[in-house]
C-alpha cells in the first residue's frame, strides 16, 4: 500500500508538472503569435502609407514623394549614359524565373558607386550611423549630429571632472534630475529654451515648476531611514538611460525599415522587371547584404546596452552551470552518449561551434541561417547519439521532438559562453523579412530565444541553484 501510494502521489506529480509545461508553451506560442501579427500589421502600414505618399491622387506632393521623383529621374538620366542597366532589363525579360539573376542585378548595381541608388544608400547608411555613434560611443564628438545630449551614469555623478557639480541640496538633485531627464530625450531641442545658471553646465529651475519638482523629489525619497538616497537617485538616472536608449533604439529600427523600403521601392522603379513577390523577396535580402554589414557592430552595441540585463543574467549561469552535463539540463539519457572519447569533445559540439559564428556574421539573413544549420545539427546529433544507444531500434522519421529540442539548444547555447547571443536573437527578431518568421527559420530563432531565456533563469533556479557547487 505504501508504494502503491507513493506511485499515485508520483503519477500526479508528473500529471500537475506536465499541465504547467502545456500552458506555459501555450502562453509562448500566443505571444509569438501576437507579435508576427503586430509586426506583419505594421509592416502593412508603413508600406501603405509610403504608397500614399508616392501615390496620392491630391495635388500636394509631400517631400518623400517629391525626393522620389528626383531619385527617379535621376535613374533615367543615369540610363541614357549607361548601357548596362538595359542589358540587365533585356536579361530578366528573357529569363523571368531565373532568380539568382536577381541576386546578380543588385550585385552589378551596388558595384556602380555613381548609381544614384547606391548614392542613396549611402546616404541612408550615413544618417543611421550618425544617429547610432552618439549612443555607443563614450565621448561623442562634438561636431556630429548629437541626439542624446549626455548619458549619464552613476559613475559620471560621482567624478567632478565630467563638469557637473556635486548636489548638496534637495533643490540641485531635482535640477540635475530634470537636466538629465530632458538630455535624454530624443525629441528634445537641446537648443532652444536653454538657459545656464551660475555654474557652466548647470540649467537653471523654472520657478513655476520648482514646487512641482520638489514634491516629486520628496515623494521619491520618501523612504525607510536606512534607505540611501543617493543609491535611489543613480538607479533612478539608470532607469531614465534604459527608457532613453529604448526610444531611441525603437526609432532607430523603424528609420531602418524605411531606408529598406526607400530603397527597395527604387530599385523596382528602375527594374520593373522585379515586381513579382520572389523577386521582390530575393531583392530585398540582396539589398540587406551590403545595407547591415557597415552599421551591424554600432547597431548590436545599442542592442547590448538595452539588453545588457539579460545579458548579465546570462553570463552568470554560464559561470555556475558551464560545466553542466546534458543530464543536468533535461536532456533525456538516449540523446546523449554515456561516454564521450576525447578526441570527440562534448556532446553536441559541432552545434556550439556553429552557433558562436552567428557573432561574426554581418547581415541578418545569414545569421539566421546560422541559426538553423546549428538546429539541423542538434537533429543530426541527437540521431546519431539516439541510434549508438538503441542499434535494433526500427527506423524513425526523427529522433527528438519540440520537447526534447529546448533542453539541448540549451546546453548548446550554454557551452557557447557567448551572452550577446541574447541581443542577437533581439536584432534578428526585429530586422527579419516577416515571411520567415512562420517557416522554418522563424521556429528556429523562437526556439533559440526560448533556450537562452531558460538559461538565463538557470542561476535563480530551485534545484539547480543548490547543484550550482558541484558544477563549478
Amino acid at each position: 500500500s505504501v508504494i502503491l501510494l507513493y506511485w499515485q502521489i508520483n503519477t500526479e506529480t508528473v500529471t500537475l508538472s506536465l499541465q504547467r509545461q502545456m500552458m506555459e508553451n501555450l502562453i509562448i506560442a500566443k505571444a509569438r503569435q501576437d507579435a508576427l501579427q503586430r509586426k506583419m500589421e505594421e509592416r502593412r502600414l508603413r508600406l501603405q502609407e509610403e504608397a500614399n505618399r508616392r501615390f496620392a491622387a491630391s495635388g500636394t506632393v509631400t517631400p518623400e514623394e517629391q525626393e522620389l521623383r528626383i531619385m527617379y529621374a535621376s535613374i533615367l538620366e543615369y540610363e541614357q549614359d549607361h548601357d548596362w542597366p538595359k542589358l540587365w532589363k533585356a536579361r530578366l525579360k528573357k529569363n523571368p524565373n531565373d532568380i539568382s539573376q536577381v541576386s546578380g542585378l543588385v550585385s552589378s548595381l551596388l558595384s556602380h558607386p555613381e548609381h544614384p541608388v547606391v548614392k542613396l544608400l549611402k546616404k541612408l547608411q550615413y544618417r543611421i550611423y550618425d544617429r547610432l555613434y552618439p549612443l555607443v560611443s563614450c565621448c561623442p564628438a562634438p561636431s556630429s549630429p548629437v541626439l542624446m545630449k549626455s548619458s549619464l551614469s552613476a559613475h559620471s555623478l560621482q567624478s567632478e571632472s565630467h563638469g557637473f557639480p556635486q548636489p548638496t541640496t534637495a533643490q540641485s538633485w531635482v535640477g540635475l534630475t530634470r537636466s538629465l531627464s530632458t538630455s535624454l530625450s530624443p525629441y528634445h531641442d537641446h537648443n532652444a529654451n536653454r538657459e545656464e545658471g551660475p555654474l557652466s553646465g548647470t540649467p537653471t529651475l523654472d520657478t513655476e515648476d520648482s514646487f512641482e519638482d520638489l514634491e516629486q523629489f520628496i515623494n521619491l525619497f520618501d523612504m525607510s531611514p536606512r534607505s540611501n538616497p543617493r543609491l535611489e537617485m543613480e538607479s533612478y538616472i539608470l532607469d531614465l538611460e534604459d527608457c532613453a536608449l529604448k526610444e531611441h533604439l525603437s526609432g532607430i529600427v523603424k528609420d531602418i525599415h524605411n531606408a529598406i523600403d526607400q530603397l527597395s521601392s527604387l530599385c523596382l522603379l528602375s527594374f520593373e522587371c522585379l515586381n513579382t513577390a520572389v523577386a521582390k523577396d530575393q531583392c530585398v535580402a540582396s539589398l540587406e547584404e551590403a545595407f547591415f554589414p557597415p552599421l551591424w557592430s554600432p547597431l548590436l552595441a545599442l542592442f547590448r546596452k538595452v539588453h545588457r540585463g539579460r545579458e548579465l543574467s546570462f553570463e552568470t549561469s554560464v559561470k555556475l552551470f558551464r560545466n553542466a552535463t546534458p543530464s543536468e539540463l533535461g536532456v533525456a539519457s538516449k540523446l546523449f552518449p554515456k561516454e564521450t572519447p576525447v578526441h570527440r569533445g562534448y556532446p553536441y559540439e559541432s552545434a556550439v561551434v556553429e552557433l558562436r559564428l552567428i557573432c561574426k556574421e554581418l547581415c541578418p539573413q545569414r545569421k539566421l541561417d546560422c541559426i538553423v544549420r546549428t538546429l539541423r545539427l542538434i537533429c543530426a546529433c541527437a540521431e546519431e547519439y539516439s541510434s549508438l544507444q538503441e542499434p535494433d531500434a526500427p527506423p524513425r522519421t526523427a529522433a527528438i521532438g519540440a520537447d526534447d529540442l529546448l533542453p539541448i539548444l540549451s546546453y548548446v547555447a550554454l557551452h557557447t559562453e557567448q551572452p550577446q547571443l541574447v541581443s542577437e536573437c533581439a536584432a534578428l527578431e526585429e530586422f527579419i523579412h516577416e515571411g520567415y518568421l512562420i517557416g522554418e527559420e522563424g521556429y528556429c530563432l523562437t526556439s533559440l530565444q526560448s533556450a537562452l531565456t531558460y538559461v538565463e533563469s538557470l542561476h535563480s533556479g530551485g534545484v539547480l541553484q543548490q547543484q550550482s557547487a558541484t558544477f563549478t
